[in-house]
């Protein structure tokens, strides 16, 4: 695929080669979360370290030619719970019952809800803020899960019904909460926040609907609610504040939980949920072709395909990602288009199974195929 000169550098994300955001996390980082849990250094040393940490990975980003830059992750435990835990109203439990993935077991934690859903405390602003004061050449991406999160998960069994008798004043209730959370993200001068959003990728898989009817969900209807909530938490942002969507059927230790293409999501997902951008899953089979991308309007909205791995440390050929750019192209403009790992590299703090030199190797690899293939980064 040749070099496309036509095609404008990209001014605001998500950008050419772009990332979703989790990085494994250094020795001396793991080591240090580890002492903490013992009780054997204090709080504000761990924030010491992880703050070194983060700065480091910054420059790292920065350094491979990354127009956006996070700081990996390095502060959580879990892509999800650190931030849904926080919100009013909810509670982090042992659950009854692990979740299993393929190949392993999620670490024993889930979400309950036993008040009224809220936001009334800032939850990982400041953590933007360190951030956006160490980036020097890249934008600043803050990521949180997204609200569907709290529903999929547990659902109506995980929601104390004398709270919440009916779940239209929840799904209310957690939409609000979110807005909340997006202003105080804008108000910080945020212009890149990321929802992630697996829930809806998982709602393309028979056997993930056939396990909600069987816990007696109400699944008609559902992708709607999960569309709504999106759109209440960012209504009224800012016209410099990006929004994009992350989807993908799992990722704990390289492993994963669904399977399906997003045949059954695409129309809502592109044409009904306003977020500026989408980074979808397509690093393997198990996620479908490319041809639901025809239904992505035309404009500025644009798809980020994770068409590289982030699950195993063999590094794609730089001919393979540009003819799967090359095939995603019948579908939807190239201008459209942009490209990164199909998931973050440690959507917990124990990481997929590669390297952190395979790790920057990738990300180093996508920026160079973006290059030729678009121009710039």
């Amino acid at each position: 695929m040749s070099t496309t000169t036509a095609i404008p550098v990209r001014t605001r994300a998500p950008f050419r080669a772009d990332h979703v955001g989790s990085l494994l996390r250094p020795h001396r980082l793991r080591e240090a979360r580890a002492q903490r849990v013992l009780g054997e250094i204090p709080a504000d040393a761990l924030r010491e370290i992880e703050n070194a940490c983060i700065i480091e990975t910054i420059k790292k980003q920065e350094s491979i030619g990354l127009r956006a830059a996070s700081d990996g992750e390095y502060r959580r435990a879990y892509w999800h719970y650190d931030f849904i835990s926080k919100l009013d109203g909810v509670e982090l439990v042992t659950p009854k019952q692990d979740v299993h993935f393929s190949g392993g077991t999620l670490l024993p934690k889930s979400l309950e809800v036993h008040g009224k859903v809220g936001y009334s405390h800032p939850i990982m602003v400041d953590d933007y803020k360190f951030v956006a004061s160490h980036v020097t050449t890249a934008v600043a991406k803050q990521t949180i899960p997204s609200p569907s999160v709290l529903h999929f998960r547990g659902g109506r069994q995980a929601i104390d019904r004398a709270i919440y008798p009916e779940l239209d004043g929840f799904f209310t209730d957690l939409g609000n909460a979110y807005q909340g959370a997006v202003t105080a993200f804008a108000d910080a001068g945020c212009k890149y926040l990321q929802l992630d959003e697996v829930n809806i990728a998982y709602l393309c898989d028979p056997a993930q609907i056939e396990g909600l009817k069987a816990r007696g969900e109400h699944v008609e209807g559902l992708l709607g609610e999960y569309g709504r909530m999106i759109n209440t938490a960012i209504d009224g942002r800012p016209s410099d504040m990006v929004v994009t969507m992350h989807l993908c059927r799992g990722n704990f230790k390289s492993t994963w939980f669904a399977a399906g293409g997003y045949e059954p999501v695409a129309d809502v997902l592109f044409n009904e949920i306003n977020v500026d951008a989408y980074f979808m899953e397509y690093d393997t089979e198990r996620a479908g072709g490319f041809e639901p991308l025809r239904l992505l309007p035309k404009g500025p909205k644009m798809v980020v395909l994770g068409i590289m791995t982030s699950k195993t440390g063999e590094l794609e050929s730089e001919d393979f990602l540009k003819r799967r750019i090359e095939e995603a192209a019948k579908y939807a403009p190239l201008e459209q288009l942009a490209i990164s790992p199909q998931c973050g590299f440690a959507s917990t703090e124990e990481g997929n199974l590669l390297s952190e030199d395979q790790q920057w190797k990738k990300l180093e690899r996508l920026v160079k195929v973006a290059q030729d293939v678009w121009g710039s980064v």
